[in-house]
């Protein structure tokens, strides 16, 4: 895979297909192969004629590992996403986020509106204003000397799935311990690219979509029946709702 650095972090990232360019921007404690090439992303859009660019987030997969939470947040992962546009000589492209990145691609739709043209947000719905819960439970989740030694359910959830994406807990445990810096009602209405939002019915992580969309000047939600924050991202209604909104103009 190939990497980049990105203001001194090596971001690690994968570039297949061609055409119109799409960034997928993955979940917390996972990576670009678990949240995008598994579940048939990747080949769903390079069949549908788009060039696929999906960064490892700082901290996941194979981009560099870091331990102090300064050096997260959703707002500076966002630079990332922005500097390796820059490094592929990409001015604009469509953004799809699932779950944390979600958060991170609307920093970069907010923050550098000119470089998006269409945006997604998978896996987050009202809870991109409200928060999804309590970060310090999860974090000690991940720093515990075992699974069986987790309680509570999240931070079994994210322990466990942590464990099957052979991530570096530490990096994880920092990483959800980062600024968690809010998108208040007012900059939700300042995304002005065409949005999607999408979330499953059984998801009681991400707020519902609707309220979501409704705060977008050019968002609408869809809801997938039926499904919940881990079992969303490969739904087929979700991706065929995808090449549709990609295929309308700006």
């Amino acid at each position: 895979m190939p990497v980049f650095n990105s203001d001194g972090i090596d971001i690690a990232y994968l570039d297949e297909g061609e055409g119109e360019p799409i960034f997928l921007i993955h979940g917390f404690a996972s990576n670009k192969r678990v949240n995008w090439d598994y579940p048939g992303w990747i080949d769903t859009l390079v069949k549908a004629g788009r060039r696929v660019i999906a960064p490892d987030n700082r901290g996941h997969g194979e981009s560099e590992a870091l331990y102090d939470p300064e050096a997260y947040g959703a707002h500076i992962m966002a630079e990332d996403v922005r500097r390796l546009m820059d490094h592929l000589g990409i001015e604009r492209a469509d953004i799809m986020g699932y779950s944390m990145g979600a958060r991170i691609s609307a920093f970069l739709a907010l923050n550098h509106p000119e470089r998006v043209r269409h945006v997604i947000f998978g896996g987050l719905g009202y809870g991109m204003v409200t928060g999804t819960g309590e970060p310090e439970p999860i974090a000690l989740a991940l720093e515990a000397p075992s699974l069986d030694e987790v309680v509570g359910t999240s931070g079994r959830m994210f322990r466990k799935f942590a464990e099957q994406t052979k991530s570096d807990l530490l990096a994880l445990a920092a990483c959800m311990r980062s600024s968690r810096k809010r998108i208040s009602p007012e900059d939700v209405g300042r995304i002005t690219a065409p949005a999607l939002v999408v979330v499953g019915t059984e998801d009681t992580i991400s707020g519902p979509a609707q309220p979501l969309a409704d705060l977008l000047p050019k968002g609408r939600a869809l809801e997938l029946p039926g499904r919940d924050h881990m079992n969303a991202v490969g739904n087929k209604v979700f991706k065929q709702s995808v090449l549709e909104f990609l295929k309308e103009e700006v």
